[in-house]
């Protein structure tokens, strides 16, 4: 089965064809606002040939939606209700998915949900300390995100360690313009950082990350600001770009390189958070066996990494700085004779999705 997989960003999307595990064909295209020229797509498309089914990333899938599913007009309805959960993603997804569906509406289509992986996180891992009330009348509580890139590494890990996913203890540190940490033991997602949105946790790229409720409602009463500003702010112009003056991390490494305090400032701040949230993960599983870095920050810089994970030497993690300078792919970057080993993998959201539509057109 050919299946044509859908990977809507917050600024891109991402348009490949899988044939079993083998990626035949890949092609990249520019968001132009929160659509997608169909002609465009429709061109793309056409270009990669015949194929017999599509996987769409859903970002958020709330409560109901903890597995991979076929879509229909109830899917689409229920999920662009999700769409204050998400607004940098899930209208992205949805735009994506009317864009494809112009052009292949006759074949199956299955939606794959970033939040189903941490469906198993456990109950004092989601819950939050809010009203009872608030909480079963609005469906709050954690989340999580990522799922689909954080499975993709922990399938990896566990072939590259040629280990079971089952008795290992591992830490995937999904690090893009997004980035997250998940605590995956025996295979299942048992923590995270990202919340009942994807604006919580680490520090990214324009978004602030965590940050002090008391301190959002002193802006909102005390500042002044609105909630709309409030709410570009904290997506779009908070994180690394505040910090920094970009938000592209190959640009910040640079300029750190070059003595720049406000570069070296963020780059501490993003790393800070990073080391803690690993710790945290650790804690979780009671332990730490792997460490694994993926996305485009974690995959190819090198620094962000041996900056992370300086100070957790208490946990067993080290890693060879000339295996992590390297851009050889999945490697094994860990330290001789550390006691967790750590791992750079490619995060292969792709390969996740299609065995998703596989199993689903299956059943």
């Amino acid at each position: 089965m050919r299946v044509l997989v859908v990977n809507a960003g917050s600024s891109s999307l991402k348009l490949s064809v899988l044939d079993g595990d083998h990626r035949v064909a890949e092609q990249e295209l520019r968001a132009e606002g929160s659509k997608f020229e169909n002609d465009e797509v429709d061109r793309v498309v056409s270009e990669m040939g015949p194929v017999d089914a599509i996987g769409h990333r859903i970002v958020h899938g709330g409560a109901r939606y903890l597995e991979p599913v076929r879509i229909d007009a109830d899917v689409i309805r229920e999920l662009t209700a999700l769409s204050a959960l998400a607004p940098v993603h899930q209208a992205k997804s949805l735009a994506a998915l009317e864009a494809v569906g112009h052009i292949l509406g006759d074949l199956p289509a299955v939606a794959c949900f970033d939040t189903a992986f941490h469906a198993t996180l456990p109950e004092a891992a989601y819950t939050y300390a809010l009203p009872q009330a608030w909480r079963e009348r609005f469906g709050l509580r954690r989340y999580g995100f990522h799922g689909l890139a954080h499975a993709s590494a922990a399938r990896r890990v566990s072939e590259l360690l040629e280990r079971p996913l089952e008795g290992l203890r591992l830490v995937t540190c999904h690090l893009g313009a997004g980035a997250s940490l998940a605590a995956v033991q025996d295979g299942l997602s048992v923590d995270t950082t990202m919340g009942f949105t994807p604006l919580d946790g680490l520090v990214m790229a324009t978004r602030s990350g965590s940050v002090d409720p008391g301190l959002v409602l002193w802006l909102l009463e005390e500042a002044g600001l609105s909630e709309p500003e409030l709410a570009q702010a904290l997506e779009h112009e908070s994180g690394l770009l505040a910090l920094a003056g970009s938000a592209d991390m190959r640009i910040i490494l640079r300029a750190v390189e070059q003595g720049d305090t406000r570069a070296t400032l963020a780059l501490a701040v993003y790393n800070h958070h990073v080391r803690a949230g690993i710790a945290t993960m650790a804690a979780a599983m009671g332990g730490l066996d792997a460490l694994a870095f993926c996305g485009g920050v974690g995959e190819h810089a090198a620094a962000v990494r041996a900056g992370a994970i300086s100070g957790l030497e208490f946990l067993g993690v080290g890693i060879d700085p000339h295996c992590n300078a390297e851009q050889l792919g999945d490697r094994d970057v860990s330290a001789s004779g550390s006691r967790v080993r750590t791992l750079v993998v490619a995060a292969r959201e792709d390969l996740e999705i299609a065995r998703h539509v596989h199993h689903v057109l299956a059943s």
